[in-house]
Parts: C-alpha cells; structure tokens; sequence
C-alpha cells in the first residue's frame, strides 16, 4: 500500500520558540495517533520559513520538552482509542 498524504493528519502542534524544536500528534488515517519530535522551524534571512531535522537534542529542547511533556500525554491520551 503507497503512502497517501491527504490521509496524514497534525492533530496538535507544540514549537520551542527558542529552538524551533516541533512536538506534533499525527495520525494517518484511521491508524492510532502518534507523538513525533522533529522537525526544526525557522526563518530565513529572506523571511521564508524553513524546516531541518531535529536532529540531536540540546539541553534548551530537553527542558522545554520536559515542560510540556504532561500536556502532550494528556493530548495523546485521550485521542488513543483503548484496545
């Protein structure tokens, strides 16, 4: 089966405004959803936004995703269907 981008879908979206760090709850179509940690937001010189991989984590991404961490297991938790 081939990957069908209009059946992927951002539920929640989180950003470290200091690193551009991305938390997001995905789901692909009527799969469970999912945290992802990555990619990485900023801007360019031009004003464009751009994105990279996350990458390894700095000590700034870890306390942020330390902070929110509780908000997005709550988020997660009640999109989860039990099984």
């Amino acid at each position: 089966m081939a990957f069908e981008p209009e059946k992927d879908k951002e539920l929640k979206r989180w950003v470290c405004d200091e690193t551009g760090l991305v938390v997001t709850i995905n789901q692909y179509a009527d799969a469970q959803p999912k945290v992802q940690i990555g990619p990485r937001v900023f801007q360019r010189k031009d004003g464009t936004t751009s994105q990279r991989k996350a990458g390894r984590l700095a000590m700034e991404d870890l306390l942020w995703l330390y902070e929110i961490i509780d908000e997005v297991k709550e988020d997660l938790s009640r999109r989860v269907k039990p099984e």
